[in-house]
Order: structure tokens, then sequence, then C-alpha cells
């Protein structure tokens, strides 16, 4: 078996060695690992210390360069250089638990046989050690029913099936560099489901600049990729989506409408209470969104 390890980074040269650093505590279990690291044009010294890592020959490490074009083209090509077979992503923030692989190990071979399942599905835990989210109440899921049915909060960390993911990529909006990942994953969600197990395997330490920590910030760079991540979320079959999930994507379809000037289509709203929701939110949304802006 081996593992792909993904991390797009930005100016973030001194959390480096700690990702790096925790992956060697994991190679006694996993011995193929690779770590791909995009630089996503940083200015500080990146390459230095990716330099200074290679020469200790512990692990797989390749290293790419692109001029800033964002985290999700990033992740979209390291994909495309990924050679193992599974794919875990690895924000410079995070790390690794020190029996993660041991853990991936373990429950995959438990479920490797089981068809139409596209990946792992993990705990995250902060560098408290506190669980960032609720346990899974399921075993086996898709990313949307997770979060839009079963009550789910907080970041998990997943583990794809390369062979499946390969088939996959971050879609981007009129040249905006971010979308949320959950586009992605419900998209996937269509054909496969994933394995959810109640068991952390990273550690994250969020940075005041990091994506997270600045959501309105990229609501309003990005606000046609949200916008059609809400528009294909209310075309779902919403039986089973819980209001609250409801009052979230239909807030927020009206102010990405407003952000990006979309004419208003009820037709795109498959579903007749979330259109009499939609109405009844539309002009109150409009004023708030108009504030937002």
């Amino acid at each position: 078996m081996k593992i792909s390890v993904l991390t797009p980074t930005f100016n973030r040269a001194s959390f480096l060695e700690r990702v790096y650093r925790s992956l060697l505590k994991n190679k006694e279990c996993i011995q193929n690992i690779e770590w791909l690291i995009m630089d996503d044009g940083s200015t500080d010294n990146t390459k230095s210390v990716i330099e200074k890592l290679k020469d200790e020959n512990e692990i797989e490490i390749k290293y790419y360069y692109q001029e800033n074009q964002g985290k999700m083209v990033a992740i979209n090509k390291l994909v495309g250089q990924a050679t193992g077979d599974l794919i875990i992503d690895c924000d410079s923030d995070d790390y690794f638990t020190k029996d993660a692989f041991k853990v991936i190990k373990e429950e995959f071979e438990k479920h490797k046989e089981e068809k139409n399942i596209y990946g792992l599905c993990f705990l995250k835990y902060d560098q408290n050690g506190k669980n960032m989210g609720n346990n899974f109440k399921k075993e086996k899921t898709t990313m949307f029913d997770l979060y839009f049915k079963e009550g789910e909060t907080g970041e998990k960390a997943i583990v794809f099936y390369s062979n499946i993911r390969k088939q996959y990529k971050h879609e981007l909006e009129k040249n905006e560099r971010f979308v949320t990942e959950a586009r992605m994953y419900h998209k996937i969600d269509e054909k496969y489901q994933m394995i959810c197990v109640n068991k952390p395997i990273m550690k994250c330490e969020y940075q005041e600049k990091g994506y997270t920590k600045n959501i309105s910030k990229q609501f309003k760079e990005n606000p046609n990729g949200y916008y059609k991540y809400f528009q294909e979320i209310l075309k779902k079959n919403m039986k089973g989506v819980t209001l609250k999930k409801r009052l979230y994507a239909i807030k927020h379809y009206i102010l990405f409408s407003y952000l990006t000037k979309s004419k208003k289509n009820l037709k795109e709203i498959s579903n007749l209470a979330n259109r009499i929701i939609y109405l009844i939110l539309y002009i109150p949304g409009i004023l708030k969104s108009k504030r937002f802006k």
C-alpha cells in the first residue's frame, strides 16, 4: 500500500516540518509514503525548508511551484501527480496523529472489498485534542447526508481511494481561486459512499490568515463558485434534510444569487416546501445581502 499526502501551501514554511515529522512517526506502519507539496507562490523560505527535509532522505518528497493560483488549483495539480493507492489532503496547519497510518491501514484492510466506496472518513481534532465536530452516527454514508441529514458538524479527515479521487477535481467559476471542497464531495456522492470511523487521524491548528478564519472574505471574492454550490444543493432530493440545513442553503442561495446578479428562478429549487421558504426569506435576504456587500 502506498499513501500520497497532498499539501498546498503559501508562506507557511514554519509549519511544514511539523507535517513532515508527523509523517515520519507513521513510517513504521506504512513505509511507502509520498508527500507532494504545491508551493502557491510563497515569498518566504518554503523551498529551502523542503530541500532540507528532502536531504534527510526519509520519505519521498515531491516539491512543485506555481504562481499564486489558489489552494484548489494546487490540489487539482497534486492529485494528477499522486501515485499512491490512497490520497489524503493535509493542509500546512494540519498534522497526523502518531498512529494515523496504523488506523488507516486497519480500516482499509477491513473494508477494501466493499463495492461503491470512495474512501474512509475519520475524525479531526484540534491541537488541544478536542474533537472538531461530532462523532459519526452511521458507518456508511455520503458527505451530503452526513452534514445535511445526520447533523454532523466540524471538519473531518478523508482518505480517498486514488482510482476514484482521480476522476474528480475542484471546479472553479469565472477565474475564482476558491470553492468549498463540499461541491466536489457532493459530485462523488452521486455514485459512491464512504466508510466513517470514529477515530482521529489528524490534528489542526487554524491560522488567522487561513481560509476558514476568513470565510466572509472568501464569500465576497468567490461568489460564483458558492452560488453554483448552493444552486446544486437546492436541486437535490431534499427528503430527510433538516429544517436548519434547508434554511442555511436557501439563505446562502439568496445571498450569492444577489452577489452574482443571477436571475431569480424558482425552477432551480426542486422541493415545494423549499420554494415557499425561499419566497418568505427572499426580501429580508436581499436586504441583508445588501449590507453584506
